[in-house]
């Protein structure tokens, strides 16, 4: 017969040596295309994701603004984050989607978008974030630029990008 001699140490942790754990907050965004770049829309401003549909034109407004769509009797905007970045136009392919928005309770809006790839979970520490030297910078409506699985994912500030551009 083997004798086997096993022992176990307890110890109590302190709340010190409990909080150095290294967890991280993570965000989970939709992960968005526009031509050859990916963008990430925080998944909890997204109320619907939409197939393209028809757009009634308004007059008099923003040249970003698209128009309006009726969704389930819901009068709802419509915004190319092209045309606001200083993009080219949309090009309508079956892949064109619609996402729409609701930030801090306000009313609907609705953004198109080439695609609606994946949703990705980041972990805080994987989001650099972007610091601005002076207003005409913060018009690239960034907050910061995600890190996944070696692809670099730009994170809009949806505050950023859905206000009114200031007359100059």
């Amino acid at each position: 017969y083997k004798c086997v001699i096993i022992s176990f140490e307890w110890r109590v942790q302190t709340m010190d040596e409990l909080s150095v754990k290294t967890s991280y907050e993570t965000t989970q965004f939709i992960v968005v295309r526009f031509g050859n770049e990916q963008y990430g829309i925080d998944i909890k401003y997204i109320d619907n994701i939409v197939r393209m549909q028809q757009i009634t034109r308004v007059p008099k407004v923003q040249p970003y603004i698209k128009g309006v769509i009726n969704l389930r009797g819901e009068i709802v905007p419509v915004m190319s984050i092209r045309l606001k970045m200083g993009y080219e136009p949309d090009e309508i392919t079956k892949n064109t989607r619609i996402i729409i928005l609701k930030v801090d309770g306000n009313d609907s809006i609705g953004v198109l978008v080439d695609e609606v790839k994946e949703v990705v979970t980041l972990e805080n520490k994987d989001i650099d974030k972007i610091a601005y030297d002076s207003k005409e910078e913060k018009q690239n409506f960034l907050a910061g630029v995600g890190k996944d699985k070696g692809d670099l994912i730009s994170i809009f500030d949806l505050h950023l990008l859905l206000a009114e551009k200031e007359n100059s």
